[in-house]
């Protein structure tokens, strides 16, 4: 570990924090100026992120680092521990980066209306709109905070009580912002994160009557090789699972997504799929594997079943889908089974993969997310149908919307490419069938997201959408750094991939398996030097 003098991730929790204050003690006459205050936080955090990540040493990037401590609740072993590696820093730097684009991109939206049958002002209607704006930023901003904290926590305790307290900006993002349907999609991800924080939480008191106690005995670096009962393992193991899976969302415990990304504002299917859900896939990585290792290598063949069938049945109910966020919400679910695949196939190729696509997958779906939300806007629907022909008439928002969907196909020159590559390759050393039926998901992704641009954009333009605006310069600013970084990491992903290289290695070696793809190369080698080829 590296000894830090500054507290960089504790700032990094509590600047949008301070922000989110600040935005609800605005008395009524500055309201207005709601936008730019929530906007200036984000890239206060923006910036203290990247210091952050400069002060980051990749050649150790194994190591947890910029680690703080101190005792919380030493009665029951408590402590307030963050730390990030090289896999925990990456998705830190992607809350950051993602954070001051949502808030960019919902600057006119949520406006509140006058009473029916009143006139208002031009300063009177920018009150309303800055009275309600100003609850959803400040949201964003304390979500902000909890990501952070949650992807650094390094107590297992902390780790469950940030897991939980996302759900509480989340459902009112959705609850109080959505859709028509927006109370029934945000009691729904409540009632199923709630299940599976309850089972987890039965897990995190058991892990913690197997631990070692004492006043630090949360702290996931104790609970490391905690002997237990193999009976025991597997019961703990499955408790954790469960609550991941459900976050991740894996298949079967994926039906609240699809639900909560039709009904919740644009932005927040963002955050909420672009990097609440890695929580699930980042728990598995982070905590399931090492903490239970018999356990994770008894249910992987399970596991990697599950994520075969999430990878083509989230593809192939995106294909059928009609609604624009469905549509998208479906992919995510096939892109996590990718992310699961990598995980439980044990190489350090498919891991790396797997930890590089949980980054890759937050900026192509978000980026989908976004412009699909400024379709919407423009269209006042999410119906697929109807829209049409429109690349003659907003030709950026066209490519823009094009370039993000080759991303999520995993187009080579992307950053998708890298990570699913990675994926099924690392995949095939451990576990060939998985990685060859996975691949159909590769063709399927294809065909969703072609069709999904022809019936959008292409075709004759309909009448009605004739005077659709174009992407204004507001949205392009918002859209073009999530573009810059996937063209930047479909070429040279090589910065990430020494963040993600040494984590894997050590989760091989803390769940105790041998590296396949390794083995399968050597193996290779073996048998074209035994033939003479290479003499």
């Amino acid at each position: 570990m590296q000894d830090q003098t500054f507290p960089w991730l504790t700032t990094l929790i509590v600047v949008p924090l301070i922000g989110a204050a600040v935005l609800w003690a605005l008395p009524g006459a500055v309201r207005r100026h709601a936008r730019p205050i929530a906007v200036g936080f984000s890239l206060v955090a923006l910036l203290v992120g990247v210091l952050a990540a400069l002060s980051f040493d990749a050649a150790e990037a194994g190591a947890h680092q910029l680690v703080e401590q101190a005792s919380w609740i030493p009665a029951f072993g408590v402590s307030y521990a963050l730390g990030v590696d090289g896999v925990g820093l990456l998705l830190v730097l992607l809350s950051v980066v993602l954070v001051p684009l949502v808030l960019l991109a919902a600057w006119r939206e949520h406006p509140d209306r006058p009473a029916a049958g009143t006139e208002a002002t031009a300063s009177a209607r920018e009150d309303l709109a800055g009275g309600r704006v100003r609850h959803y930023m400040a949201l964003v901003l304390v979500l902000e905070a909890l990501m952070v904290a949650v992807f650094a926590a390094r107590d297992v305790f902390l780790f469950y009580v940030l897991f939980e307290a996302m759900l509480i900006p989340v459902y009112f993002m959705v609850g109080a912002f959505g859709g028509l349907q927006r109370r029934y999609a945000a009691v729904k991800f409540l009632l199923f994160s709630l299940a599976g924080g309850l089972v987890m939480l039965a897990g995190v008191i058991a892990l913690y009557l197997q631990g070692p106690g004492g006043p630090e005995g949360f702290l996931i670096d104790n609970l490391v090789g905690t002997e237990m009962s193999v009976t025991t393992e597997r019961l703990i193991f499955l408790a954790f699972f469960l609550a991941f899976a459900i976050k991740a969302p894996m298949w079967p415990v994926h039906t609240w997504l699809p639900d909560t990304a039709e009904q919740a504002p644009a932005g927040t299917s963002v955050l909420l799929v672009g990097v609440l859900d890695k929580v699930g896939t980042f728990g598995m990585l982070t905590l399931c594997l090492p903490l239970f290792p018999e356990a994770s290598r008894w249910a992987a063949p399970v596991i990697i079943v599950l994520a075969v069938i999430s990878i083509l049945y989230g593809a192939l109910l995106a294909i059928g889908q009609s609604d624009l966020m469905r549509l998208i919400a479906y992919t995510s679910v096939s892109h996590f089974g990718f992310i699961v695949l990598g995980i439980f196939a044990f190489t350090s190729v498919s891991v790396q993969g797997a930890s590089l696509y949980m980054v890759n997958h937050g900026l192509s779906t978000g980026a989908l997310f976004l412009l699909a939300g400024f379709l919407v806007a423009r269209r006042g629907s999410q119906r697929i149908e109807d829209f049409g022909g429109l690349q003659k008439v907003v030709p950026v928002l066209a490519g823009t919307f094009l370039v993000a969907g080759l991303s999520a196909l995993s187009l080579p020159g992307l950053s998708t490419f890298v990570s699913e590559f990675l994926v099924i390759v690392g995949t095939y050393g451990a576990n060939r069938p998985a990685a060859i039926v996975a691949t159909l998901g590769v063709v399927l992704a294809a065909i969703y997201v072609l069709w999904t641009y022809q019936k959008v954009f292409t075709g004759p333009v309909r009448p009605e959408l004739a005077a659709t605006p174009d992407l204004s310069t507001r949205e392009k600013v918002v859209v073009a750094p999530l573009l810059g970084l996937m063209l930047v990491l479909g070429f040279y992903p090589a910065p990430a991939l020494d963040l993600v290289r040494e984590p894997a290695s050590q989760t091989l070696e803390d769940v105790g398996v041998q590296d396949a793809t390794a083995t399968y190369a050597d193996e290779a080698s073996t048998s074209t030097t035994d033939d003479g080829s290479d003499q």
